[in-house]
């Protein structure tokens, strides 16, 4: 391996048609280098897609009530329904592998415009009666105070946490909004935090910017809405499908509020998991078809590389017969041959290995610095895992690709070669 005659003979070699040897090594390094750009490229759209989700809980369920579509118990199809406060006791005790459970109440939004005024500045936002488990289900970040507590929902405080959007119209720039006070459809609620949110890919009841959340009991009283429950949110413990979640729920929602176990439309529910499961299967998908095409690519500059290797051995039939004539044995040929091959396809791969990683890092820095909105499109990168399999595939291909000429140069008689013009 390291004889400097042997590798000597192997530059020489390779010199002899500088033109040729270019053009056989480009095979690889194309085949190398779009696979890397490809499984970056890749990496980028998955990073981009799944970055929107934030730290969303992905293991999430969500619930609300439509109206039956199928009579039940002598009611009539048609009937409206609302989830109710003793429903959140029944779910957390019937279904041990709920992990987190919040129900929520809302208005403003989609369901219409609430105006919310700090002396003479207003706007219209979406106003959420919330429990503190909402922040474990969609976190948000504390920009200044704090979130809602147990305590908040015991007392029924007239407290609210407002989005950076509702901040920056109700308040004047470095003004501290935590400890005023603001009127929310005519009832004044103290503000206690000012948040931003975690991610913008997963919306579940308007802009999170422009919302304000207050204690869901405290929403109840001061709106009259008693003890209606808008919708459910439920995550399911480690381990345990949301799937599983979602049909006892729902069975056991169906039961308490009569409605038919064949009805499909009475009670809507969305399955977060079920569709992020879904979507990184098709990223599995994409990296595999990646990985298929790039190897393709990859093989097809193998076959040159063994080609032109064949090539090369024809031309020094007679050079390797003298080597045989003089006592070098077939290992000896074989393992020159090899050599030269894994060299060629080692040194072309490597090269289009470091452009390719390059050229990925100078787009993730363009990203980065562009100041533009890149959420579709993150951080591309090629992990180590991938670039040492990168490598390894490429030293077994050049392995491969001179084997086939290694073996044509020995069944070579030396007498034969030695006559070979």
């Amino acid at each position: 391996m390291f004889d400097l005659d042997r590798w000597q003979e192997i530059m020489s070699a390779l010199k002899k048609n500088k033109l040729r040897t270019f053009f056989t090594a480009f095979g690889v390094f194309w085949g190398i280098f779009m696979l890397v750009i490809m499984l970056g490229s890749g990496t980028g759209l998955k990073n981009g897609v799944t970055s929107d989700f934030g730290d969303f809980a992905t293991n999430s369920v969500f619930m609300w009530t439509r109206p039956t579509t199928v009579p039940f118990k002598g009611l009539p199809r048609g009937r409206n329904f609302n989830f109710k406060a003793d429903d959140v006791e029944a779910l957390r005790r019937e279904i041990p592998e709920i992990e987190y459970l919040a129900p929520r109440t809302q208005t403003g939004g989609f369901r219409g415009g609430n105006n919310v005024v700090r002396g003479t500045k207003s706007g219209a936002f979406s106003i959420m009666g919330d429990y503190p488990e909402w922040n474990l289900i969609d976190p948000v970040v504390i920009d200044n105070g704090r979130f809602l507590n147990h305590a908040d929902i015991k007392e029924k405080r007239k407290v609210a946490v407002i989005g950076n959007k509702v901040n920056e119209v109700l308040f004047a720039p470095g003004e501290n909004a935590v400890g005023q006070y603001i009127q929310i459809q005519g009832i004044y609620f103290q503000v206690i935090g000012v948040f931003k949110p975690k991610n913008s890919g997963v919306n579940f009841g308007g802009d999170k910017e422009q919302s304000v959340f207050i204690p869901l009991t405290t929403f109840q009283r001061v709106y009259n809405w008693g003890d209606i429950i808008g919708w459910f949110a439920f995550t399911s413990k480690p381990g345990v499908p949301a799937s599983v979640v979602e049909e006892k729920a729902s069975a056991l929602l169906r039961r308490r509020h009569s409605v038919s176990p064949d009805d499909p439309q009475a009670i809507g529910s969305f399955n977060l998991e079920k569709q992020y499961n879904q979507m990184t299967g098709l990223f599995a998908g994409i990296n595999g078809l990646i990985w298929i095409v790039g190897i393709g690519t990859l093989l097809a500059g193998v076959i040159g590389i063994s080609n032109i290797m064949l090539v090369i051995v024809k031309e020094r039939t007679k050079e390797i017969g003298i080597q045989r004539a003089i006592g070098a044995s077939p290992l000896n040929i074989i393992s020159q041959i090899i050599t030269e091959s894994v060299f060629l396809t080692t040194f072309a791969g490597y090269v289009g290995l470091v452009i390719g990683v390059g050229i990925l890092e100078l787009v993730n820095y363009a990203l980065t610095n562009s100041g533009g909105d890149s959420n579709m499109f993150q951080n591309p990168n090629i992990d180590f895992n991938m670039a040492i399999s990168a490598l390894i595939i490429l030293v077994i291909s050049g392995a491969v690709a001179g084997l086939i000429p290694a073996r044509k140069a020995v069944s070579i008689k030396p007498i034969d070669a030695l006559r070979y013009e």
